[in-house]
């Protein structure tokens, strides 16, 4: 948890150039994935895929975006990406998915930060742009963030997907999403940003 005015309970993929193992507990982003139960005006009622009772707050600043199902080949030279992954000892990363940001979105959460993947194990979120890029047994590319850059093989099961803008019309009863969220002045958690499954796809970050 990162706190500021508010005390975070944050969830992106966003910050700091640590190494996963060696990552303090309050620099993790943590994401809530689940399944959309109820829309009651401005709050979303979810069921975790722990199976737990979720409540989150909307406000104007909730980003949304739509997540739909890509293809290795829309991975390329130039491409905003994002991915979770896992360190090797060699130092590369070996991804667990890429989502693909539309170009309204490069930028977001740029950087390199340790990030807990669905099965609860702390690995990496590396969100940067993707420039060389070697295609044989899936992908292995290298992906510059800031000043610095990571090597990520992509093996050929690894799950793409594609982020674009979204509105509210996309959170509706069973739609699975991945959101991030924070606690307002008042203690209690409103989302950040939201990304949501198009079509039933369930976001893979």
């Amino acid at each position: 948890m990162i706190k500021s005015r508010f005390s975070v309970l944050l969830l992106s993929a966003l910050l700091l150039s640590v190494s996963a193992g060696a990552a303090p507990a309050e620099n993790v982003i943590k994401p809530v994935r689940g399944t959309i139960d109820a829309v009651n005006g401005n709050s979303l009622q979810i069921t975790t895929r722990q199976g737990e009772k979720f409540s989150v707050g909307l406000t104007d600043k909730t980003k949304v975006n739509g997540v739909s199902q890509a293809k290795m080949s829309d991975i390329k030279p130039d491409s905003f990406i994002g991915t979770a992954a896992v360190q090797q000892a060699d130092g590369s990363l070996k991804a667990l998915e890429v989502h693909v940001f539309a170009p309204d979105l490069r930028g977001s959460g740029e950087g390199f930060n340790p990030f807990e993947s669905a099965n609860g194990q702390v690995n990496t979120m590396t969100n940067g742009t993707v420039g060389k890029l070697v295609e044989s047994n899936g992908r292995t590319m290298t992906v510059k963030y800031h000043d610095k850059e990571k090597t990520i093989t992509v093996p050929d099961d690894v799950p793409v997907v594609l982020i674009a803008p979204g509105d509210r019309s996309l959170l509706k009863p069973g739609t699975k999403v991945v959101l991030f969220a924070m606690k307002d002045d008042k203690g209690q958690p409103v989302a950040r940003g939201i990304s949501a499954g198009k079509d039933g796809l369930t976001p893979p970050m």
